[in-house]
């Protein structure tokens, strides 16, 4: 039976306040101080003897004591009987006494059916007995409770007072204590067991070797040296530390020989007397016989065979008969009663044992006596017949084959619904009312340190016991250290009571009630099975609130923090104000003002409850107006900035002084450099590429500003021939230079870099491969006429034809870029008044396929067209006319 483990004080703060009146009046006044003053003041202290005592005064203080047998609550003015033997449970007077009359009569009933006795026999005190409803120890009859009587037994029907314990007389128990130590209890009346005697006495330890001064209940003590007592060997002392009872057997190890000294073996002590395996074998008294007795102490004794000696069967003495001499069977009848008890044996006279199964056939009954057989007999008569006899419990059958009537007690399971309403009867079938449920709840508080025990089936009506600890769910909130501390409890704690003071960023505190985090309740109190899911779930603690926005006024300037602008604002609210002022902060250029209206800056102060960005000022958008450091020509292209302009990098051309070659050069580069130092880098470092006035040569000299030397001083050779061009000649370019402006006949001097109206250079055209020889002397020559080639037309066509059909053959992949001056030629043979006429000469351009299949033409019909496009562009509209395809076909 579990209990308190210490004695609970007069009141606690925890638990429910709002009891009811019905409760309040259920409920006792705490006494724990007044009956137990008298023994603490003996002792000094609490006892673990008062836990029965500590476990009836928690019950009765909440409000659980309850009568196991009607399960009802027992009210201070109900009259009561406790058990005094074991359980020293409370029941009602009245419950009991009927529990007593069914349990008592049921007995009687049940020994009167049971055993061969009369009715009034089986009422006696011996056989009509009754059990307590819990722990279930016998009393007679006799002890039937008839009075109501309180707890100490001295007075009858003690009065309800509040300030006395209820059922309690108020006095002295002065019971004898256990153990008939002849003092007697100090405590006032109490229920349960009176705890030990509190009285110091002088007494002995265990093993006798010290004295000392102990509680009379406690008296009994080990003073932890040895033991030192002379074990049963009478040899050794015992080894083991200062004990209560009888010394253990000794252990010590020795040699030793058994009972008849053959053997010797090592064994303990307490072992050394033992009986060996070996048969004594020495001879008897008659020196004829050996021993056939195992290892055994002292003499052998007589020879059994010696002196008066009897045939098997017994009804023969021979006297006078040696012992080796075997005795003569009578052969008589044995007549020895068989086992069966009823027989005898009908053998002679015989050595051995007689038959063991009686087979002389006898008529039997059985057990019920509803049949009767001629059987041997050692055999069993049983019928088949099931007893049909109901039990003692009233409800089954017997059913037993062949019942004698002696029907054994039921051995079904009761198992009948306990007024609990939550267990079933275990007991085994039986008559009348069934036992309360031996079950007891165990009610406590939330740490399980205050606890008691109430029948099963009252707990639903139950309150947590109000427990004196300290609750050990630790705040969470920041006034853990500093919140007063509340007793266990199920459920949630209570929130704290205090001001938060929480800082905000600002340096304000918050003034509400603290609202921090809040730490995982407890478990509400229930007596309810929990389902499965349930255990796997864990309380989580509950998040605090965040505090609420800061509600101080403060004065805050506005966006720009222009002078005598503030405003009175709530902290929290960071929006910012604009006033009327123009910003006028100094923009990145250093240059210029910032004029939009009051703004927040980019980067605000650290004043708090400022915005962390802002509304930047104004970009400058003019143009760089600073003079550059060398001056030049070119504006710095950057946007107006604080610092110095860079260096101008645009780049400028400068030809050389020669016009070869154009010099790039960095602005800021050139400018840095002085006028000769200019000059010096424009020169391209080459010969002048100028040509001279009046000549066709080149400046002799390196690249160099100003004017060429003048020609007359040209020293270059060049080739001349004469008018008829027989003759040629190397002649300086200023003798030919004078030479020409000295010359009468200027048409007939040609220079190989001149040409003249009406004449063709074809070094570029390649007619200089053409194998013609007329025409390789005209353009070895260098020029060919108009007037040349009609001649050589109107002297010979068809070797000019085929000059030009050889020359289409050797450039084919540029037929129009080569037959145009072949056209123009032809063109000028036309007009000239040639015989060969336009269409002869494109017939005979025009491939024709001859006998053996090859292609004899210039040009294949394509080029042909391409042809009469060329002469309608180059010849008058009439011979274009003449030449058009329809001639040519």
């Amino acid at each position: 039976m579990t209990s308190t483990t210490t004695v609970p004080p007069l009141s606690s703060d925890s638990g429910s306040d709002s009891d009811t009146n019905a409760t309040d009046n259920l409920r006792h006044t705490d006494l724990s101080d007044t009956i137990f003053r008298s023994y603490i003041e003996i002792t000094g202290g609490s006892s673990p003897d008062l836990v029965k005592i500590q476990s009836f005064l928690t019950s009765s203080r909440s409000g659980a004591l309850s009568c196991l047998i009607c399960l009802e609550r027992i009210r201070p003015s109900d009259p009561t009987w406790s058990c005094t033997s074991r359980c020293y449970a409370v029941f009602h007077l009245l419950c009991i006494q009927s529990w007593a009359r069914q349990s008592s009569d049921l007995a009687a009933a049940r020994a009167a059916t049971r055993l061969p006795i009369t009715p009034s026999r089986a009422a006696s005190d011996d056989h009509s007995i009754w059990n307590c409803p819990k722990c279930r120890i016998e009393y007679p009859k006799t002890l039937i409770p008839r009075k109501y009587t309180c707890f100490c037994g001295k007075l009858e029907n003690p009065p309800h007072d509040p300030w006395v314990l209820p059922h309690s007389c108020g006095e002295i128990c002065d019971k004898p204590l256990m153990y008939e130590c002849g003092h007697y209890c100090l405590l006032l009346c109490h229920p349960g067991p009176c705890p030990s005697c509190p009285k110091l006495v002088k007494t002995w330890c265990f093993c006798g070797a010290i004295q000392d001064v102990k509680r009379c209940g406690f008296k009994n003590f080990s003073c932890n040296g040895t033991c030192s007592k002379v074990l049963d060997c009478g040899t050794h002392q015992c080894s083991e530390k200062c004990h209560d009872g009888e010394c253990p057997p000794c252990r010590a190890r020795g040699v030793y020989r058994c009972q008849c000294g053959k053997v010797e073996e090592e064994r303990e002590c307490c072992e050394r007397n033992f009986r060996c395996d070996v048969p004594c074998e020495r001879l008897l008294a008659c020196g004829k016989h050996k021993c056939d007795r195992g290892c055994h102490l002292g003499n052998c004794g007589n020879c059994p065979l010696q002196g008066k000696r009897n045939c098997p069967c017994g009804k023969r003495v021979y006297e006078g008969i040696a012992c080796d001499v075997v005795v003569p069977m009578c052969g008589a009848t044995c007549d020895k009663k068989l086992r069966c008890g009823l027989h005898r044996c009908p053998e002679r006279c015989h050595r051995g044992l007689c038959i063991e199964t009686c087979r002389v056939v006898v008529t039997k009954s059985c057990r019920c006596g509803s049949l009767r057989k001629q059987v041997p007999c050692y055999q069993d008569l049983t019928c088949e017949r099931k007893c049909q006899t109901v039990r003692d419990c009233g409800r089954h059958a017997c059913k037993r084959r062949c019942c004698d009537g002696d029907c054994p007690p039921c051995s079904e399971i009761c198992e009948r619904k306990l007024r609990c309403k939550n267990h079933k009867c275990p007991a085994p079938c039986h008559r009348g009312v069934c036992a309360p449920c031996p079950v007891m709840v165990t009610i406590s508080c939330s740490c399980g340190e205050t606890h008691f025990e109430v029948p099963c089936g009252t707990e639903m009506d139950q309150k947590p016991p109000r427990c004196p600890k300290l609750c050990s769910i630790a705040p969470l909130c920041r006034h853990a250290s500093i919140c007063k501390p509340h007793k266990c409890h199920y459920g949630a704690c209570p929130p704290c009571r205090l001001i938060c003071e929480e800082e905000y960023p600002c340096g304000h505190k918050c003034k509400l009630r603290c609202h921090g985090p809040k730490p995982p309740p407890n478990p509400e109190f229930t007596l309810k099975p929990k389902k499965k899911k349930q255990h796997h779930h864990q309380s989580e603690c509950t998040p605090g609130l965040p505090c609420p926005p800061c509600p101080e006024l403060v004065w805050r300037s506005c966006a720009g923090y222009h002078f005598a602008a503030e405003r009175m604002m709530v902290c929290s609210n960071k929006a910012e104000f604009s006033c009327d002022n123009l910003c006028g902060n100094l923009l990145p250029c250093s240059n210029h003002y910032c004029t939009k209206t009051c703004h927040a800056l980019d980067n605000p102060s650290s004043t708090p409850g400022r915005l962390e960005r802002g509304e930047p000022c104004e970009e400058c958008n003019l143009p760089c107006q600073k003079e550059r450091e060398p001056a030049c020509q070119h504006r710095c292209p950057l946007k107006c900035h604080p610092e110095e302009c860079p260096p101008c990098k645009v780049l400028i051309k400068r030809s050389c002084h020669c016009g070869a070659m154009v010099h790039v050069f960095e602005c800021v580069y050139y400018i840095r450099l002085s006028q000769k130092e200019q000059s010096a880098v424009r020169s391209c470092r080459g010969p002048c590429h100028r040509k001279l006035p009046n000549c066709t040569h080149l400046c002799p000299e390196t690249c160099h500003p100003g004017q060429c030397p003048p020609p007359e001083k040209c020293s270059k050779k060049v080739t001349v021939r004469c008018a008829c061009q027989t003759l040629k000649k190397e002649w300086a370019c200023h003798e030919v230079q004078a030479a020409y402006r000295n010359s009468d006949c200027k048409s007939k001097v040609k220079y190989k870099y001149q040409a003249k109206l009406g004449t063709i250079n074809l070094n570029s055209s390649g007619l200089a491969k053409i194998k013609h020889p007329t025409f390789y002397t005209l353009q070895r020559r260098n020029c060919i006429t108009v007037e040349s080639l009609s001649s050589l037309s109107s002297q010979n066509p068809t070797n000019l034809t085929k000059c030009l059909r050889n020359r289409w053959w050797q450039q084919q992949d540029q037929k129009t870029r080569i037959l145009l001056p072949y056209l123009r030629v032809l063109m000028s043979i036309s007009i000239g008044g040639s015989n060969c006429g336009l269409d002869r000469i494109v017939n005979l351009l025009v491939p024709t396929t001859n006998t053996n299949g090859d292609e004899d033409g210039l040009v294949d019909v394509g080029d042909q067209r391409r042809l009469y496009f060329l002469a309608n562009r180059w010849l008058p509209a009439e011979e274009a006319k003449t030449a058009g395809p329809d001639a040519a076909d």
